[in-house]
C-alpha cells in the first residue's frame, strides 16, 4: 500500500521516518473539545504510546501477559472502551489519527477506570511496520474503515493485500483477523482481497459474512444505518501459517 519508508531531517535536524505512497486517510482533526484536549493533555503521559519507542514489549506496557487486540481506526473509541471494560483479562492498543477521537478516547478509559488500554495516535503503517513485533497480536481489528466509493478512489482503501500480508505478520498462527463494513461494494472487496491473501482461512464454512460477534458492539452509526435499512459485513479470517 505505501513505498518503502525513507528518512528526512526534521526542524531539529533529527532523522525521522516518512512515508511515501497512497494515504488511507484524509486528515480531519476539527477541533478538540475542552473536555477531550484536557484529558489528552492529562492522559497521554500514561496511555499513549509512540513511534519513537520503536518496538514494544506489550508485557512491558501492560504489566502483564494476556491476549493483545489492536483495533486500526477507532474514531472516537466508544467501540474500543466498550470491548476493554467487558474484557478486562484482555489488553487493547488502538490506533488513531484524529486527535479529537484521541482525546475522547482517553476521556472513556480515565472515567471508566480502564488500565487495559493503550493508544497510538500515528498512521497504522508506522505501527505495523515499526512498533509491533511479530506473532504478538491474538486479534486485529479494522471496523468501518473510509470506503472510498468512489472507483477512482479505491487505491486508498486501507484493506488491500499488501496491508494484509504486513498484519498477518503481526498476528500469531490461530490469531483473528476482524473486518467490518457497511459499504456492501468495500464488503465484496474485503472478501475478494481476504480470499487472495496467502495465510489466512475464512471462519465461515461456507466462505462468506460472518454473524456480528458478540464481542464488537453496535455503534450508534451502525443503529442509525441499520434503521435506516442499511446492512453492515463482517469478516473473521484466521491466520494458518
Amino acid at each position: 500500500m505505501t513505498d518503502p519508508d525513507k528518512t528526512a531531517d526534521n526542524d531539529n535536524g533529527e532523522q525521522v521516518t516518512t512515508r511515501r505512497g497512497v494515504r488511507s486517510f484524509v486528515i480531519r482533526q476539527g477541533r478538540m473539545t475542552d473536555g477531550q484536549k484536557k484529558a489528552y493533555e492529562r492522559l497521554w503521559p500514561k496511555y499513549g504510546l509512540t513511534r519513537e519507542q520503536g518496538v514494544i514489549d506489550p508485557r512491558e506496557v501492560f504489566g502483564r501477559e494476556a491476549w493483545l487486540n489492536l483495533e486500526i481506526g477507532f474514531g472516537m473509541g466508544q467501540s474500543l472502551v466498550e470491548m476493554a471494560e467487558a474484557a478486562p483479562e484482555q489488553d487493547f492498543i488502538g490506533v488513531e489519527v484524529h486527535l479529537p477521537g484521541v482525546g475522547a478516547l482517553l476521556k472513556e478509559v480515565d472515567e471508566r477506570g480502564l488500565e487495559n488500554v493503550r493508544v497510538y495516535a500515528i498512521d497504522a503503517n508506522d505501527v505495523i511496520d515499526l512498533c509491533l513485533p511479530d506473532a504478538s497480536l491474538d486479534r486485529v481489528m479494522v471496523f468501518f474503515p473510509d470506503p472510498w466509493p468512489k472507483k477512482k478512489h479505491h487505491k486508498r482503501r486501507l484493506i488491500q493485500h499488501d496491508f494484509v500480508q504486513r498484519l498477518r505478520h503481526k498476528l500469531r498462527v490461530g490469531g483473528i483477523l476482524h473486518l467490518a463494513t457497511d459499504w456492501e461494494n468495500y464488503a465484496e472487496h474485503m472478501l475478494e482481497v481476504m480470499d487472495g491473501s496467502e495465510g489466512f482461512l475464512n471462519s465461515q464454512d461456507d466462505g462468506g459474512y460472518s454473524p456480528r460477534p458478540d464481542h464488537r458492539p453496535v455503534t450508534k452509526f451502525e443503529k442509525r444505518g441499520e434503521n435506516l435499512g442499511h446492512g453492515v459485513w463482517d469478516l473473521l479470517y484466521r491466520r494458518t501459517n
